[in-house]
């Protein structure tokens, strides 16, 4: 694929990269100036018909020419060369990926191919991650509703829907008292950060999915391929809030003991190790950053 990308482009006189046309009138002149001509050749539209492509790679190079379209060949050409020169990838992901499966369909199938260093994530992204290996809820707790529909009804019936995806509010309190109780095991007793958490969260929801015979969730996936994954707002999430309700109980005295703690400056530390790794100790001397959603994850990035 080609190394230059539109916003590569000369800037157009007295504009800024990329900008190639300025508002202008019917006849050229009214409106405002005329836009300049391309300073290179033209990039004829040529398309190929999808049932001649014979790879995902043909099919988004020469069959998406405009529009939502053109903007998704692109995206994937600058990952192509952020990925074949060697880059580490940092991705931030934002929304219930979790809850809707999607982190099973293509999330931990790009975790595995090696190429992220890191994931930066939410607090209910991990926390949702558990639900599918509950022991009350092997089946299958999420199911399908309509986007539009009686969200009124759906409370009468004790259903939380997030958009097209629904699960009885029941699991919330089996994922909560889950959770609990993973949090009171003896390797969790100590000071640590948020990504030694979720690495060992990783493998107590491995074995959950393993003695149930189901597929791998996205903590455990992680933990398999020793993916840090980085909580910005740990304290926004039901995680920490079953931590937060461990540690009020032992305060009034109604559970022995509780020394599970989160050591955020740690945290940060780390992340900011894996950036001074990439653009100083990494041959490529530089990382690449895929945002996924925006929030706390996206905004996590750049801070490290």
């Amino acid at each position: 694929m080609s190394t230059k990308h539109p916003c590569q482009d000369e800037p157009a006189q007295g504009g800024a990269p990329g900008a190639r046309f300025a508002l202008f009138g019917p006849d050229g002149a009214a409106g405002g100036p005329k836009p300049p001509r391309p300073s290179g050749a033209r990039r004829q539209v040529v398309v190929r018909r999808v049932d001649e492509c014979n790879s995902l790679d043909e099919l988004l190079a020469n069959c998406l020419p405009a529009f939502g379209g053109a903007f998704l060949r692109r995206i994937y050409s600058i990952l192509d060369d952020a990925i074949g020169a060697g880059c580490p990838l940092t991705v931030a992901v934002a929304g219930p990926v979790t809850v809707s499966g999607q982190h099973q369909a293509w999330l931990i199938p790009f975790l595995e191919t090696g190429w992220v260093a890191y994931l930066s994530t939410t607090d209910a992204v991990c926390y949702h991650d558990g639900h599918r290996s509950l022991d009350a809820y092997t089946s299958g707790p999420v199911h399908e509703v309509p986007i539009f529909g009686d969200d009124g009804a759906l409370r009468d019936e004790h259903t939380i829907r997030v958009t097209d995806m629904a699960f009885d509010e029941d699991v919330l309190l089996h994922q909560d008292r889950f959770l609990s109780g993973a949090l009171q095991r003896p390797e969790f007793q100590k000071r640590m950060t948020g990504t030694e958490m979720r690495y060992l969260l990783g493998k107590v929801y491995a074995e959950q999915e393993k003695k149930h015979n189901l597929q791998r969730g996205l903590l455990a996936a992680c933990h398999d391929l020793a993916i840090p994954v980085f909580v910005g707002a740990p304290g926004d999430g039901s995680v920490f809030l079953n931590s937060m309700k461990l540690w009020a109980m032992a305060k009034a005295g109604l559970i022995s003991d509780h020394r599970f703690e989160l050591d955020l400056h740690a945290e940060v530390f780390e992340s900011c190790a894996y950036h001074f790794w990439g653009l100083f100790d990494n041959p490529v001397h530089a990382l690449a950053t895929l945002v996924l959603g925006g929030g706390v994850p996206k905004k996590f990035q750049p801070s490290a």
